[in-house]
This record gives structure tokens, sequence and C-alpha cells, in this order.
């Protein structure tokens, strides 16, 4: 039987300081530091936090050059899976001793955090802490992209560029649970047989001419391109007539500029997609993608993949991980 709130309030706030990797300048390198837990503020949970999945975002919030970036200092870590311990004031959506997973966009590196309660998604039993933590961001950018905003149809053709990264993996998935015919471009034999195992129809490497050899299987309907730099202008080559781009990221580090004349000519739609933007002016977008994702997981349509699980004292490894572009699929760190 878990224990009151209050109980736990005076147990875990004030008698145990916790470990935290967090960015203390954005001059030096993210620290594991011992700091206070926090206390949930009105709307908040507090978590036990089990397991945090890393984003590219995570990369560029160390850095200071991501859109949502904090002021230091702040701790890393933008999606979590725990156990919720005490609630702030006014909360009634979650009970004490569930386990939720949450995007609260920092603070999930980290023994314990603060997160808001409307956020947090209760997690099914099936579903273990280190699936949960690194589920949200990546199967959720894809599902809300592909279903929302490109509007993706059975039969069309989805082109996935970076196909065996964190998000670009879960939209071959996706692609494939929504009748498309995929192709997916990713680097080595090793991480196209990741995204083979994933659903795609078609594997390119990143290496070839990905415009000639997508053109060769008959074009692409919409591309989903968390890449950007030249994959972003080889697939629009390959894009068809009225075609849907859209742009989820720049993990090459070049931000393209589009010619205007071509989407012109050949009637082209670039969508800009950013998925932690719906925090701000449409929450429910989020928790209700999330809902039907979670659902799809009980049935056994998702298999999501993690390559990587390391514990919080090898949180600066993990994230190199994502900058080596060494890992597959998820990167998690436990806790």
């Amino acid at each position: 039987m878990p224990l009151p709130a209050c109980a736990l309030k005076g147990f875990f706030y004030r008698k145990f300081p916790m470990q935290a990797f967090q960015v203390e300048s954005y001059a030096t390198p993210p620290t594991l530091r011992v700091i206070n837990p926090p206390a949930p503020a009105k709307g908040e949970v507090l978590l036990n936090i089990e397991a945090c999945g890393l984003n590219f975002a995570d990369l560029l919030m160390a850095k200071g050059t991501y859109q949502d970036t904090p002021n230091p200092p702040f701790t890393l870590g933008m999606e979590v899976c725990g156990t919720v311990l005490a609630l702030g004031e006014g909360v009634s959506e979650a009970k004490i001793g569930t386990r939720v997973a949450v995007f609260g966009g920092q603070g999930g590196l980290a023994q314990q955090g603060v997160f808001p309660a409307l956020l947090c998604r209760e997690v099914p039993d099936e579903m273990s802490p280190q699936v949960a933590a690194g589920f949200q961001v990546a199967y959720g950018t894809s599902h809300l992209a592909l279903t929302r905003r490109a509007k993706l149809q059975a039969g069309e053709t989805l082109l996935v560029m970076g196909a065996a990264g964190g998000v670009g993996l879960t939209a071959v998935e996706i692609g494939k649970a929504m009748g498309a015919t995929v192709i997916a471009v990713a680097r080595g034999a090793d991480k196209l047989a990741v995204a083979t195992a994933a659903g795609a129809d078609h594997v390119i490497d990143a290496s070839a001419d990905i415009t000639a050899e997508v053109r060769a299987l008959g074009g692409a309907d919409v591309v989903y391109d968390p890449v950007g730099g030249a994959a972003f202008k080889a697939a629009m080559r390959a894009t068809n007539r009225e075609g849907r781009m859209i742009t989820i990221g720049f993990a090459s580090g070049d931000v393209p500029q589009i010619p205007s004349n071509h989407l012109l000519v050949k009637n082209i739609t670039v969508i800009g997609f950013y998925w932690g933007g719906y925090l701000k002016f449409n929450p429910t977008a989020l928790t209700d993608s999330m809902g039907e994702l979670m659902d799809w997981y009980v049935q056994g349509r998702l298999k999501p993949h993690v390559s990587h699980v390391l514990p919080l004292e090898q949180s600066a490894d993990a994230l190199e991980l994502l900058r080596s572009r060494t890992s597959t699929g998820k990167v998690v760190v436990t806790l």
C-alpha cells in the first residue's frame, strides 16, 4: 500500500539529496551533481525516475542552441518513465504509486523530478521502463507528423531519411502500420538491417545516389527528414508531384535552403514539424496521439528498438552515442 503524499514529501524532500546530470554552463560539459530533491508545485507531480530516453535535442540543449533551452543550471533529459511519489496542489489526474511516462522537456537525468500532471500518461503493464522512457518523443514525433501534418495515406510511398535513428526508425514502423510502402535510407549494412527489421520495403545506403534509387522505385509521395543538408536536397529531387516533405530536424548540422521554384514546378509542400511545440499550443494533440500509440503497442503493432541502456553515471557516454551516430533506435539511461 503506497504511503500518503504527506509522508512521501517528508521522507523524500528533506532527508536525501539526489544525483542529477546537469548543465552548469554552455561553455563546459554537463556533469553529474548532487542537488536537493524538487517539490511539486501546483499542477505538478513528483516522480521517482526509473529511466530517461535521450534525444538529439539533448545535445543541442547542452550547447544552448536548442529552441527551448532553459537557463543554466538545469538537468538534461526530456522524456522519462517513473512512479508518482507525491502530488502538487490541485492534481487529481495522477495517483501516488502509478507508473507514468511524461515528456517534460528537461529534468529527466535525475533520481527524482517534477513534471506537469496533465502530460503524464499511465504506462501499460506490458511496457518496460526502458521502452516507456524512450517511446514518447520518437514515436510521438513520427505519429503526429505522419497523421496530422503529412496526412499519409495507405498505398502512398514514404521515404524516410536517417531511418535507423531514434525518430527515423519509428517513422518506418508507423508508416508500415498506416499502409504505406516504405523506403528507408541509412548508412551501412547494420543500420539498413535494423530498418528492414522495422518493416522497410526497400533500403538504400546513404552513400548511394539517393535521388536515382528512389526514382527507380517510383518516387516518394511523403518524405520524412530528420537529417537535412544534402539528404534533404536529394530527397526533394525524388519527390513526386504534389508530394509532401516533413522537416523533422537537422542532424547533419546543415539547414538546407529550399529553392521555391522547385516547389512551384512540382507542386511540392514542405511542412515544418516540431513535436515539443505542441506542449504550448495544443497539448491535447500529444496526449491523444500517445494514447493511440500505447494501444498499438499493447496490440503488438509496435516493437520499439532500444540499442543501448546505460546507468546515470554514464550519461556522458550515452550522449556520445548520439553525437557519434553509433546507436540505432533509442539510447536510454536508467536510474
